[in-house]
């Protein structure tokens, strides 16, 4: 069994049934997004207050260039999938993304994050920056330690994201060491991981997306950031037991 996520979402939750055929689509298999992880405190939000407030913080691969690039990266893709999932609850998703920021960058700078934002969860892609500049990796881990105990002190919950995957560079830049850091840190805290590069890579080895290409278009990389978003709100609606299509008001359509 595998999850299907529309590229250009077009399904209307109302009676369950789609209103119209999504342009095109993109497969994760189960395994690439399942975890043992439960996000309690995401499903209490909803549950309580009919709403999840999500802090994304993360380097240059979070974003997408252009004065409209925020509204089609995958940041607004999760909040528009959320919203799509779940109507009647509010669900906001806050973007703190920065060019060239090391872990150690980001984990400095969650406690003021977390203060303003005040989120339920936390998704913090990293890694990307580190293997580019050819920080330790034991240091990497460290960092990932110092922020994860600024989300834990906060309350909040959090999934750790990973890299791309580029089959262009990955035979000059080895990126593995950094995964298996992030592997072995969610493991031992016992939170999930969006292993973005190996959804990344499924979807090269399957052709969903031409990552090969010298150049790739704008268009292709928006198709992308939204296949992660929608990707990435399935872990969440899983980790957290929520079930898609059920609204807030639920009584009151009895």
């Amino acid at each position: 069994m595998s999850f299907v996520f529309a590229v250009v979402a077009a399904v209307a939750l109302a009676g369950g049934a789609a209103a119209a055929e999504p342009e095109s689509n993109c497969t994760v298999p189960d395994s690439l997004i399942a975890t043992d992880v439960v996000l309690s405190r995401a499903a209490a939000e909803i549950k309580d207050r009919h709403r999840l407030d999500i802090t994304v913080v993360g380097s240059g691969s979070s974003a997408l260039a252009g004065p409209d690039g925020a509204r089609f990266a995958y940041p607004a893709q999760l909040e528009q999938a959320l919203k799509e999932r779940l109507p009647g609850n509010e669900i906001k998703v806050t973007a703190h993304v920065q060019p060239k920021l090391t872990t150690a960058d980001m984990a400095s700078g969650l406690p003021r994050i977390l203060a303003e934002d005040k989120p339920a969860l936390v998704i913090w892609q990293a890694g990307t920056v580190d293997s580019l500049r050819g920080v330790e990796p034991d240091d990497f881990r460290i960092s990932l330690d110092h922020g994860l105990d600024a989300i834990a002190k906060a309350q909040a919950e959090a999934i750790l994201m990973n890299m791309q995957f580029s089959p262009r560079t990955e035979t000059m830049l080895s990126v593995t060491p950094y995964a298996d850091v992030m592997r072995w840190v969610t493991e031992q805290r016992g939170i999930p991981l969006f292993d973005r590069l190996a959804i990344m890579h499924y979807w090269s080895d399957e052709g969903t997306f031409d990552l090969y290409a010298a150049t790739n278009s704008y268009a292709m990389a928006r198709k992308v950031h939204e296949c992660l978003g929608r990707a990435l709100a399935m872990q969440i609606m899983n980790a957290a037991h929520l079930d898609a299509g059920t609204p807030a008001n639920v009584e009151s359509n009895k």
